[in-house]
């Protein structure tokens, strides 16, 4: 509700004729004491001396009546009404004599039909893009592997999107009866957009490394289907991949520009950062080639892959979760990644992004 200090007084009523809104005024008996030209023509009927309602073919007075309002304190009211198969924003507004008395109410009718008709079919289009968005969100996590064994290791993770969709994704697949792929990659951006590069990422890597055991052979034939797509420069996403062989308990991997370096936690709970050099995958360099670095695993270490979601949450106070924090709970008592949500429900109460974390143990 809001009060209007100024004055519409009975002078300035001839200046509402040449308007192509409705204009009207009404008394307190619901009288029309007054209409414009353009109200007049439209409605073709004699409307000054009715009561107001019955212009809007009804039998009385609005449940909700703004005019009944306005005459009583002097409140400017604003109301939404059909009329006619037209959809109208009713504005009424104070008018008063000389001596500064409320003598009626002066209501204008805006016509915002093709507004409302605009504005219920983008919410139609919304819903239905809206639900387009959730049937993608549940693909997408339906395309992350079972949680469980892959050729002797285990995996867990877990998986959350600042938005509907995330740009982040990890996979796990069998490459032949020894050897499995593992990898995490992490897709500039957020939404359709990176959901689908994290779709088309998998699929690839799943055809190119069937069978294959050459980490630069895949990354090279993973690079060139993504400049297939001609997509802008703009997109582009970072990947650790890694191959383990299950009889040699041997990891060879590679990094594509993926930023949040994966750790390896022996029993004794040691850590090791698995480091590697390479350029993410964009469509900027025309050809690529790896370093490819080789770790050897015993039974019972862990891997822990994960996304920059997690070191850069940032805090109320401006302060990054940081790997620092992922270290000191790899070093304490407890289930890794229980203790890893825990902590980042406990440190930022609004995720602002996607992150993924996958931990692998050898069996």
């Amino acid at each position: 509700m809001k009060r209007d200090k100024e004055k519409v007084s009975t002078k300035e009523l001839g200046i509402v004729d040449g308007m192509i809104d409705w204009v009207r005024v009404v008394d307190k008996n619901n009288m029309v004491l007054y209409a414009n030209k353009k109200m007049r023509e439209d409605l073709g009927e004699e409307v000054v001396g009715k009561k107001c309602y019955d212009l809007l073919c009804r039998e009385e007075r609005c449940d909700f009546c703004i005019s009944n309002t306005t005459l009583s304190d002097g409140s400017i009211m604003r109301k939404q009404s059909r009329f006619n198969d037209k959809t109208y924003m009713i504005v009424s507004s104070p008018m008063y004599d000389d001596d500064g008395e409320i003598i009626g109410s002066v209501e204008v009718f805006r016509d915002i039909t093709n507004e409302v008709l605009l504005a219920e079919e983008i919410n139609e289009k919304n819903k239905k893009m809206s639900a387009d968005i959730n049937f993608a969100k549940n693909m997408q996590k339906r395309m992350l592997p079972p949680k469980g064994m892959y050729n002797g290791v285990n995996i867990d993770y877990l998986y959350e999107s600042s938005e509907t969709l995330s740009g982040d994704f990890f996979d796990v697949f069998e490459i032949d009866e020894d050897n499995t792929g593992i990898y995490i990659c992490d897709v500039v951006g957020h939404g359709v957009t990176a959901s689908l590069l994290t779709i088309f990422v998998r699929q690839s890597l799943r055809t190119i490394a069937k069978g294959d055991l050459s980490i630069n052979r895949i990354m090279k034939e993973l690079h060139k289907t993504f400049l297939s797509l001609n997509l802008d420069y703009d997109k582009y996403f970072s990947l650790f991949f890694g191959i383990y062989n299950k009889v040699s308990r041997k990891l060879e991997f590679v990094n594509a520009g993926h930023n949040s370096i994966p750790i390896l936690i022996n029993n004794n709970k040691e850590i090791k950062m698995l480091k590697a050099k390479g350029y993410p995958i964009a469509n900027i360099f025309d050809d690529v080639s790896y370093d490819i670095s080789r770790v050897n695993l015993k039974v019972g270490d862990k891997l822990l892959f994960y996304t920059d979601g997690i070191t850069e949450n940032t805090n109320g106070d401006g302060v990054q979760f940081g790997l620092e924090n992922i270290i000191n709970i790899i070093r304490s008592q407890g289930e890794i990644l229980e203790k890893i949500k825990q902590s980042l429900e406990a440190f930022s109460k609004t995720q602002k992004d996607d992150y993924a974390v996958l931990l692998a143990e050898i069996l």
